[in-house]
């Protein structure tokens, strides 16, 4: 496979990022979605780059150029459109989970200081019931209202109006790159949320170093939730200095429809959605008594590979079909995938990339590439990161530490927090893993998930948890310590959630099967069968018991 040499402009501001593309690209189309009248809408890069100078020259002339800026939505475009004003701004953007319980929006708003904020009509009522609780919010910019009211203003006659205006002063408006840009609160699985201040260094060395990492693609499909670092850093960012066609999925439900609509070349995903895709796969393929044909397929096109030949789309022409047809690469990452399911989407010839990565890091810190597509691996860190495994055990198995240019600067108003994390400029993960022989990541665990049996093993319930969410009738599992009267841990349990009833004789069996490979040490002595899906977070992460 021919090395990734893609090098892309030097930037050193967001600024930078859209005025090149305004000037390189100025008629390709930025954006598609479907409007509300059913037809697509395309937005040319000039377009877009104009609209982020309208609403910055509006924003500039209420005095909160360098305010916090927050929004709160559904993916649309104008979310996309606040998100880059915010960041050309010299203010910070504050993007808000749509999904968080009251209590917590309204933390996140009031902790995070919000000056101005932008939102979709599912949240005005909320808003406006809550407007005492946040006198810190001057005004409120409603994507879907049409007139004003009071401080509740209608976002497009605010950008109309915003046109009519001069420039000038946004096109000066400046924060020291090495200042908080953009104020994340994590989601996690327990605990408050922190808030990670994010410097415009961060974020323009996330999309620098990252286009010299990993291949990118012309058309995507935009799915993930556009608070999440993920998607907002990775995709749009990147997306935009690399010039491509991002494609806004306004659904969840779909997000197979859309495939087939704008029929993207890469799309990223959590691992919950790539395990949805393939299950989806599979069901059909087990529906039409096909398994053997698959079976068949996957031989010939390894076989072929091995000398050189690729047909695997040729092979697979029908599963490729449910994908739009032009899928190239599924990028995955936010939590552990299966193994099974990447080696699946390599076999038919769509590049499945893993990657590891945390709020904290911007998000990126290492992902499988076409040259380094190690399955079971977190891939080869960003260019810009160095990284390295603190206190090691006799496997090589530690806390992941990193350091380099996409590293927060803190906590916002939490000096301790940062702290115990940050130490001589290294970032401390909070993740467990090790490094191979060639310098690939291999994440084992959480440190606060480690089970430290009496015996004095480490068990890191994750690995457990991947071999049994193999079993096919398995929908979620979480894999716990067993205490004695004393608390200390003398067992294993796993819980586990099928996707329909199962008989625990048959279960226990199959868990045992499914771990056969392992050490003693690590067998399950307990299996508890749930009746419902485990609570998890707005990331679809489940949320685990600390005590």
């Amino acid at each position: 496979m021919k090395k990734y040499d893609y090098m892309p402009k030097a930037i050193s501001s967001v600024r930078d990022i859209m005025e090149i593309a305004k000037k390189d690209v100025p008629d390709k189309t930025a954006y598609r979605y479907i409007g509300e009248d059913g037809e697509i809408v395309n937005v040319s890069y000039s377009s877009f780059y104009n609209k982020t100078q309208a609403l910055g020259a509006a924003i500039c002339e209420l005095g909160l150029v360098s305010s916090h800026i927050a929004c709160v939505g559904e993916n649309s475009y104008n979310w996309i459109v606040v998100y880059l004003t915010a960041l050309q701004s010299a203010g910070v953007f504050l993007p808000v989970d749509k999904d968080l319980p009251s209590a917590e929006m309204l933390h996140v708003l009031t902790a995070g200081e919000a000056d101005i904020i932008f939102y979709d009509e599912k949240r005005e009522a909320w808003l406006m019931e809550h407007r005492d609780e946040l006198p810190k919010i001057k005004y409120f910019v409603g994507f879907d209202r049409t007139e004003d009211k009071g401080d509740f203003l209608s976002f497009s006659k605010f950008v109309r109006h915003g046109k009519t205006l001069d420039t000038t002063e946004f096109k000066r408006a400046k924060r020291d790159e090495n200042e908080m840009k953009m104020l994340v609160y994590t989601s996690g699985t327990t605990g408050v949320a922190k808030g990670v201040m994010l410097t415009e260094h961060n974020l323009v060395s996330m999309v620098y170093y990252g286009l010299q990492t990993s291949h990118m693609y012309e058309v995507g499909l935009s799915v993930l939730p556009y608070h999440h670092t993920y998607e907002s850093v990775v995709d749009i960012l990147v997306g935009i200095h690399y010039h491509s066609t991002i494609c806004i999925n306004d659904s969840i439900k779909n997000v197979r429809k859309n495939l087939d609509l704008f029929k993207p070349d890469f799309i990223y995903l959590v691992p919950a959605f790539a395990e949805a895709f393939y299950n989806n796969v599979m069901k059909n393929i087990k529906k039409s008594g096909k398994e053997k044909t698959l079976e068949r397929g996957i031989k010939l096109s390894r076989a072929l590979l091995k000398m050189g030949i690729d047909r695997r789309r040729e092979i697979f022409r029908d599963i490729h079909r449910a994908f739009g047809g032009n899928l190239l690469r599924i990028g995955c990452g936010g939590a552990p995938i299966r193994t099974e399911i990447a080696q699946f989407f390599n076999d038919i010839g769509i590049i499945f990339s893993n990657g590891y990565g945390i709020t904290e890091c911007c998000p990126l810190v290492s992902l499988t590439t076409v040259e380094n597509d190690r399955i079971g691996t977190a891939g080869i860190r960003i260019k810009c990161l160095d990284c390295r495994i603190d206190n090691p055990d006799e496997e090589g198995i530690g806390e992941i530490c990193v350091k380099g240019d996409t590293v927060m600067k803190g906590y916002y108003n939490a000096p301790d927090k940062t702290a115990e994390v940050m130490k001589d400029g290294w970032f401390y993960t909070g993740d467990y893993g090790k490094l191979d022989n060639d310098g690939m990541l291999v994440i084992t665990g959480r440190k606060k998930n480690i089970i430290v049996l009496t015996n004095g093993k480490n068990i890191y319930p994750e690995e457990l948890e991947e071999y049994i969410q193999g079993i096919d009738y398995v929908c979620e599992v979480i894999v716990k310590a067993i205490k004695n009267e004393h608390g200390s841990e003398t067992g294993l349990m796993a819980e586990i959630y099928p996707y329909e009833p199962q008989d625990e004789t048959k279960v226990a069996l199959d868990v045992k099967n499914a771990l056969a490979e392992l050490p003693s040490y690590k067998q399950i002595s307990k299996i508890v069968m749930r009746d419902e899906p485990f609570v998890k977070n707005t990331t679809n992460k489940i949320k685990r018991e600390y005590k």
